[in-house]
């Protein structure tokens, strides 16, 4: 299990780099402006300058997606159920995910700004989960049929 764990942290740290740039890219060309925008302005103040403010959000995002993947062990552990499974992996995923955004300026540091992320990041955590759900079901549905279609041969 640890073995996995770090494993999936070390595939998911990169995925986070990865996302982090799409993003500013997504934000940037959103913006209209020609330019390219590679972290906030207020990190950049914070931080004083820009290239420590995306080394910065760098590491912030190559740690936010290990914790992401190290945290997606939890679906592999067949003992719980499906509910405790879920809110742990929500638990683990949002405590790692908003101190970073909210350090790295990604929300507004007010509080309709944290709730705004909170009620985002809900929404697409449900969109996601049910999805899955969905796409699990569908498949046991299938595996059930073909097991039944092939007892019928027998």
């Amino acid at each position: 299990m640890k073995k996995q764990f770090i494993i999936r942290s070390c595939i998911g740290a990169p995925i986070g780099v990865m996302i982090s740039i799409i993003i500013t890219i997504i934000i940037s060309l959103c913006t209209g402006h020609g330019t390219y925008y590679p972290v906030p302005l207020e990190l950049i103040d914070l931080c004083g300058n820009e290239i420590s403010a995306v080394g910065i959000q760098f590491v912030c995002s190559l740690l936010m997606g290990a914790a992401f993947g190290g945290a997606s062990i939890i679906w592999n552990i067949d003992k719980w159920n499906l509910t405790k499974q879920t809110l742990l992996h929500f638990t683990i995923i949002c405590f790692a995910s908003f101190p970073m955004a909210f350090f790295m300026y990604w929300v507004p540091h007010y509080l309709y700004g944290a709730l705004a992320y909170f009620g985002i990041f809900i929404l697409i955590y449900g969109i996601i989960w049910i999805s899955t759900y969905i796409s699990i079901k569908i498949k046991i549905k299938k595996m059930n049929d073909n097991l039944s279609t092939s007892q019928t041969i027998l």
